[in-house]
């Protein structure tokens, strides 16, 4: 099996379905595919880079894949997922609202860096709203690696930054 850890984030509702139960049903359809899940608990962020937005709910899942999915199997699963949700990259702005994003923060021990996946992501150690719920998942985990690095990252970070997340839901609560 191999590690991964996603971050998950949505800030718009989807026919009817408000941006909490998005990451409610997203966890579950993940479940599907990622063994051993752990949950971080829901946050509240401000958006970053496109400001004049909604605030987002993000959270992050640590957990395993089979060995033979490769980095860019488990991006088409997100992918679907995120669709069924009602994102449509082709109509979104950069850093916009969206129904559903789904991001591989890591993957194994893995670096990739092509156009369309990058991994371990690029903004990582800029993102309290990922930091955050991912030291939250790390702690029950053995990834002690990764987990001083997240820790180190969210040091340098500024006092706001780290401020505009605030944990509006227990993981205990929300997930399978």
């Amino acid at each position: 099996m191999k590690s991964v850890l996603l971050g998950l984030g949505s800030n718009n509702d989807y026919n009817g379905i408000d941006s909490f139960d998005i990451l409610k049903n997203a966890c579950r359809d993940l479940a599907s595919f990622l063994f051993d899940g752990v949950y971080s608990s829901v946050y509240k962020t401000k958006a970053m880079y496109v400001e004049n937005q909604k605030d987002f709910l993000n959270m992050t899942v640590y957990g395993f894949v089979a060995d033979e999915m490769t980095p860019y199997q488990l991006l088409d699963k997100i992918h679907v997922i995120e669709a069924e949700y009602g994102r449509d990259r082709s109509k979104e702005i950069r850093f916009g609202q969206r129904t559903l994003d789904i991001d591989i923060e890591l993957f194994a021990d893995l670096t990739i860096n092509e156009p369309d996946l990058q991994i371990p992501h690029l903004r990582i150690s800029e993102r309290a709203f990922v930091l955050i719920p991912a030291i939250e998942v790390l702690k029950k985990t053995a990834d002690v690696i990764n987990r001083d690095k997240f820790k180190q990252y969210l040091k340098n970070l500024t006092s706001s930054e780290k401020n505009g997340v605030k944990k509006v839901f227990p993981a205990k609560k929300f997930c399978p």
